[in-house]
């Protein structure tokens, strides 16, 4: 489901700045579930390049999307990042393996996606057993610049999901006039 925001997001949202305020380092293995347009996938692997074990996975269920981040990367020269169609809904729909990342990001997909839970699980599945989860969404619709109310997820909400599944509560940053955004470990 897409509302046609997505690729203003950088208006709202530095991703660069968000990246810096969330201790991703070089090494560090890191999915982007729903990356959409990329801007966070690039902007991690921008943090992490240079270590030849970093990895930046952009995960998402348009190939359109996908193909446009990897040229991207592939112009930047990034090569920490790699392309994975998949569908963050489902089951193992990220194709990555168990415990196999130590932070994974979902970025204003929350508000998009159908089976918020489902996401979170995934996401549980994939982290190592102390990695992080770091959630980013609108919080409000701004007058109808962000998506309809009623498809905002509130930051309580999706702390509560989290909470569900066995996260703690790290810290809360700032992820833009219109956003919020937490960090939360796995336990």
């Amino acid at each position: 489901m897409s509302f046609g925001i997505i690729d203003t997001m950088n208006t709202f949202s530095d991703p660069q700045k968000v990246i810096e305020q969330c201790d991703i380092f070089p090494g560090q293995h890191v999915a982007d579930l729903g990356a959409g347009s990329g801007a966070y996938t690039l902007a991690i692997g921008r943090k992490i390049q240079g270590d030849p074990n970093s990895r930046v996975f952009a995960v998402d269920v348009q190939k359109d999307l996908l193909t446009r981040i990897d040229s991207q990367a592939r112009e930047e020269q990034l090569s920490s990042v790699h392309i994975v169609w998949g569908d963050i809904e489902e089951p193992a729909g990220t194709r990555l393996r168990a415990d196999s990342v130590h932070t994974v990001f979902i970025a204003n997909i929350l508000f998009q996606v159908n089976n918020k839970k489902a996401v979170i699980e995934e996401a549980k599945r994939i982290l190592h057993s102390d990695g992080r989860i770091i959630v980013i969404d609108w919080s409000d619709s701004f007058g109808n610049i962000g998506p309809s109310t009623d498809h905002i997820i509130s930051e309580q909400r999706a702390r509560s999901l989290c909470e569900e599944l066995g996260f703690v509560f790290e810290k809360k940053f700032h992820a833009g006039e219109h956003h919020y955004g937490f960090i939360m470990r796995n336990q």
